[in-house]
């Protein structure tokens, strides 16, 4: 569906927003603004990553921005995000995605219209904000899951099941931290186009985003090797224990075996003495085998 959000004014800005497009209003809109085929086939596709390029006097990028309907067990790119495609130049700007998106609205209704906008790059601007913007809960969101797995990996006796929620933990991180720093090109490409303190401020907000995003990323990693590392360690300590007690039975399964073999000429079968006997030398090697155990620190 084609909608014009600003009609041509005095600056000259208009702005299509064009959202789950057909072939045939694609088709329409590139010949009307002589839009390039390649590019125009780039914003159908549902799986691009960010990027940046500029044919002619036309400016073309793709912006990846956070889902609202991603869950916590998504893990891809395209389960965590959406795909918004923009043509700019400087008399127009096309926006291209298949879901609606309210702050596209917003920004028309409380910015492009209120006079305060003086050229399309302008409304690039608030759009690229706002895109970095939905990364931000996101992101909170996962440092307060980090905080809430910390202390159950380290304080629990039990080592709890959390190696599907790390791994999800991991990939939401990684994915933000790639498309932001995919988005960085996008900054840097317009600079010359975006006044100075705007430019200022989708710097800052870009870096802000990037830097928790960092964060989280080597929390996470951090955390899930930890996971692994003391769950190696409760296992290995388990083993430990049991070849403490397989050391102690080996001896006496050995003289237990021997005296099983029910041979008629064993002297020891007959003496009257042979089994207390037995019994104290059992007692004496399992005596021995835990005081060279506490020698080595072992026990």
């Amino acid at each position: 569906m084609v909608v014009r959000m600003m009609e041509k004014t005095d600056p000259s800005i208009e702005w299509i927003d064009i959202s789950n497009p057909t072939k045939a209003e694609l088709k329409e809109i590139s010949a009307r603004y002589n839009l390039h085929r390649a590019l125009v086939e780039d914003s159908l596709q549902p799986e691009h990553l960010p990027k940046y390029e500029k044919v002619e006097n036309i400016h073309f990028l793709i912006l990846r921005i956070y889902s609202e309907r991603a869950t916590r067990q998504s893990y891809t790119i395209q389960q965590l995000t959406d795909k918004v495609a923009i043509f700019i130049a400087s008399g127009f700007i096309i926006t291209i995605h298949r879901r609606d998106w309210k702050f596209l609205e917003e920004i028309r209704a409380g910015y492009a219209e209120t006079g305060n906008c003086q050229s399309t790059f302008d409304i690039l601007q608030k759009i690229i904000l706002k895109s970095f913007l939905t990364y931000e809960q996101p992101l909170g969101d996962l440092i307060g899951t980090i905080e809430t797995l910390e202390p159950q990996i380290f304080l629990e006796k039990r080592m709890p099941e959390l190696l599907q929620d790390l791994y999800y933990l991991k990939r939401h991180a990684y994915v933000i931290h790639k498309l932001l720093n995919l988005s960085r090109g996008i900054v840097e490409n317009l600079s010359d186009k975006i006044p100075a303190p705007d430019l200022n401020n989708l710097k800052d907000t870009w870096l802000r985003e990037y830097t928790n995003s960092d964060h989280v990323m080597d929390n996470s990693n951090a955390l899930l090797n930890t996971y692994i590392s003391l769950t190696s360690q409760r296992t290995n300590e388990v083993v430990r224990v049991l070849t403490v007690f397989s050391v102690f039975f080996m001896p006496l399964t050995f003289i237990v075996g021997i005296y099983g073999m029910n041979f008629d000429f064993m002297p020891e079968l007959n003496w009257k003495a042979g089994y207390p006997a037995i019994l104290l030398v059992m007692v004496l090697v399992t005596i021995g085998i835990y005081l060279w155990f506490r020698r080595k620190g072992w026990l």
